[in-house]
């Protein structure tokens, strides 16, 4: 007996894929109008953020999610933040970055947001990169890691009128947002905690001068000198540097002076590791006979032995944090009222003790 055979999975997928959820059953669960609904997901600001919340979490209960191209057309906004790496630089975050890529992208998940990864060779491409995502509108505003005093990429997009958010400060804080670790409160504690320890002479590796951060750090290390009651560090201060290496020479001029310190504070880990290693090649025991303090906490510097004494960053949570500033600085708040600060965390290692000798040179073993 002939008929028509009926593939009722087929059918059951077509329906499935034609009931797809709207911004008019997201606003018939909570009992508001579609258009609460959708100035509450686009960020207005007459829209209180309890009620925002609300719809935002019961969309995604629901899983309603708006069409990206038609929201586009009518907000002008693609909802992604935007994020060029510049792989020229010495460590490009490297150390950090999955841990921090997972923050932006968890805060912006919260928010139905996306992110927009790009990466560059060199300054010159990285600036045209910008040029190229804000032309092509594949961002609505951008998380600029590793700033400068004096920044290209910030005056770029403060004369094309994109938001912005910094992972850092920068020399002229016009118009910009922040979030950023007290590394200057950091190096001032490093400091502190020496000189409670006994250690009256003591040095800093510091870093790149056209970075902010190594300003801050350096000003933070002068300012628990003077909190401790103990003279500038003249002689024992080395700035400018970079990479593991470059800390390695550092320490090692400094070490090899007549007064040497018995005591260093370095403005990153990588700084700390070259430290350590010029340390050992001249006979000195870290957490014995030199003390070594170092700032990020990395991997690299938890993996050695001794265990690398330092300030750790939590990555994820900066991450996680600038997307939010960005998504409000998108929406319309004022920069100034997002400017935020936090502190890094003291973590203990094996390579900071008490001073052992007022010359250290006479305990090296």
């Amino acid at each position: 007996m002939g008929g028509t055979i009926i593939d009722t999975s087929a059918r059951r997928r077509a329906v499935a894929k034609t009931a797809r959820v709207t911004i008019a059953d997201v606003a018939e669960a909570l009992g508001v109008t579609k258009g609460t609904v959708s100035r509450a997901l686009n960020g207005y600001p007459d829209i209180s953020p309890s009620t925002r919340q609300r719809v935002v979490a019961a969309a995604r209960r629901m899983g309603y999610s708006p069409l990206a191209h038609a929201q586009a057309i009518r907000t002008g906004r693609v909802r992604a933040a935007g994020l060029v790496l510049q792989l020229e630089q010495h460590d490009a975050q490297k150390p950090f970055l999955a841990d921090f890529l997972k923050g932006i992208t968890q805060g912006a998940s919260v928010e139905g947001w996306t992110l927009t990864v790009a990466t560059a060779d060199s300054e010159a491409e990285g600036l045209e990169t910008y040029r190229r995502l804000i032309d092509e509108r594949k961002a609505d505003g951008f998380i600029l890691p590793r700033t400068r005093l004096v920044d290209p990429r910030i005056a770029l997009l403060r004369e094309a009128n994109v938001p912005f958010v910094l992972f850092g400060r920068t020399g002229n804080p016009e118009g910009c947002a922040w979030f950023d670790i007290s590394s200057e409160d950091a190096m001032r504690e490093a400091v502190l905690r020496l000189a409670g320890a006994g250690h009256r002479r003591i040095g800093f590796v510091g870093g790149d001068t056209a970075f902010t951060y190594a300003h801050l750090r350096a000003t933070g290390f002068e300012t628990g000198l003077t909190e401790a009651g103990l003279p500038p560090a003249s002689g024992m201060t080395v700035t400018g540097c970079t990479t593991t290496e470059h800390g390695r020479g550092a320490a090692g001029r400094i070490l090899d002076m007549a007064d040497a310190p018995t005591a260093l504070v370095c403005a990153t880990d990588l700084l700390a590791v070259g430290a350590l290693r010029a340390a050992r090649e001249r006979g000195l025991v870290p957490g014995r006979t030199i003390s070594i303090t170092g700032y990020d906490g990395s991997p690299e510097g938890a993996g050695m032995e001794p265990p690398l004494t330092t300030f750790e960053v939590d990555q994820l949570a900066a991450g996680t944090r600038l997307t939010a500033l960005l998504i409000d600085r998108v929406r319309g708040t004022p920069p100034e009222e997002l400017r935020e600060t936090a502190p890094a965390v003291f973590r203990q290692g094996g390579t900071h003790g008490p001073l052992v000798s007022d010359n250290h040179r006479e305990n090296r073993q």
